[in-house]
């Protein structure tokens, strides 16, 4: 049976529906708002979604599909909002950022990879429902029952908060794969990028200059006899081309895995390259096993390139190399200069896209480079140990 509104409150004297707190009033309020998000959010799934995918074979239809997931993602947001100011639900924003605008095909594609958007599309459709529950609940519970108001506004709201949950809090497994996809391929771009550099190199330099040293010797083949001295002459020329065709090579096989990091491991090949680098750099590197000879070649040509840009930017007169095993069983590398400092990690810099690089292999990298200066590049390796040939 149903209580009167001005019924009192047992042991008050109060009507009961003073004797509700603030969070129950905010609860009610969230519970009577249900039903419009949920009619808007299914509309927007229900047609503008499908409406794309239905039309995804055209012109017309990706652009439609996109444009109802960002709608969907922005009402997440809402939810979130909501959730915070009449719940107390504070929940992290999405790690997983929103595509940027930029391009013409790149964003939209994106869009449609977005595991935030799918979810939160997924939110708005099964809400509908609950929705239409929640509010009739809430609104008969206003006019009929408020000794039990509090009691099933709490039951009801608990449906709420793990629906929100549940599709509207980061999913940290679905957004790490989407960062480790995205490494992966930035890895394998990068990968490409050498190949077909290395190629290049080859063909325009060593390549070229030893087709020129086989026709070089060709000719003077053919002018032996007749004319000793051009020949003597072109064979001096042929002995320069190799010279040139071999510090060339070597120039390359430096740039794909240096002999004497294969041969002697990080510590020597980390005192040649301070060696070559044009401000005086002292390295200490104190290891007691050799790492994997794929982390080795990383910290190798990390450690090269952060060394360039000091030459190249930082001004400096001197930088420290420190390559240890730290506590945690990683591998760090701290590379520090006296320069003006300033060097910013972001904006498409070398060192951003040296620390994607890092990022691919689980590894981080952070830069403390205050205007001024010093700069301290530090990045830490998982440990990996794999035999070396030989071992």
């Amino acid at each position: 049976m149903s209580v009167p509104s001005n019924a009192p409150t047992a042991g008050t004297g109060r009507p009961a529906w003073l004797a509700a707190d603030g969070a129950t009033w905010r609860g009610v309020l969230f519970l009577l708002f249900n039903l419009p998000i949920a009619l808007l959010g299914f509309v927007v799934v229900t047609v503008v979604i499908s409406l794309g995918a239905g039309l995804a074979i055209t012109v017309v239809g990706i652009p439609v599909l996109v444009a109802g997931l960002r709608i969907c993602r922005g009402l997440a947001t809402l939810e979130r909002s909501r959730a915070r100011w009449l719940l107390g639900l504070r929940l992290p924003s999405p790690s997983h950022p929103p595509p940027r605008r930029a391009g013409r095909a790149g964003p939209g594609l994106a869009t449609l990879g977005d595991p935030v958007a799918w979810r939160a599309a997924l939110y708005l459709f099964v809400r509908l429902p609950w929705g239409i529950v929640s509010f009739v609940a809430a609104l008969v519970l206003l006019l009929l029952a408020w000794v039990v108001l509090p009691g099933v506004t709490r039951a009801l709201l608990a449906v709420d908060r793990a629906m929100i949950r549940g599709l509207l809090a980061p999913s940290t497994r679905v957004e790490q794969r989407v960062r480790d996809a995205a490494a992966r391929q930035r890895a394998a771009q990068d990968a490409t990028a050498d190949l077909r550099r290395i190629e290049r190199n080859l063909h325009d330099g060593a390549q070229a200059r030893l087709v020129a040293l086989a026709m070089g010797l060709g000719m003077a083949k053919e002018i032996l006899v007749d004319d000793p001295r051009g020949a003597a002459r072109m064979v001096a020329e042929a002995h320069g081309e190799v010279k040139l065709a071999l510090s060339e090579l070597r120039d390359l096989a430096r740039g794909i895995n240096p002999a004497i990091l294969t041969d002697r491991g990080l510590p020597a090949a980390l005192a040649a390259l301070a060696d070559r680098c044009t401000v005086p750099a002292l390295v200490t590197a104190g290891l007691a096993t050799r790492p994997a000879p794929a982390l080795e070649g990383i910290v190798y040509f990390t450690t090269a390139e952060l060394l360039t840009n000091i030459s190249k930017h930082s001004q400096a007169s001197e930088a420290t190399v420190d390559l240890h095993r730290a506590e945690d069983g990683s591998l760090l590398l701290q590379v520090r200069d006296n320069g003006v400092g300033g060097a910013n990690p972001r904006g498409g810099s070398g060192l951003a896209g040296l620390a994607e690089r890092i990022d691919a292999i689980d590894g981080t990298m952070t830069v403390g480079s205050p205007p001024g200066g010093p700069t301290t590049v530090t990045v830490r390796f998982p440990w990996r140990d794999d035999p070396h040939p030989g071992d």
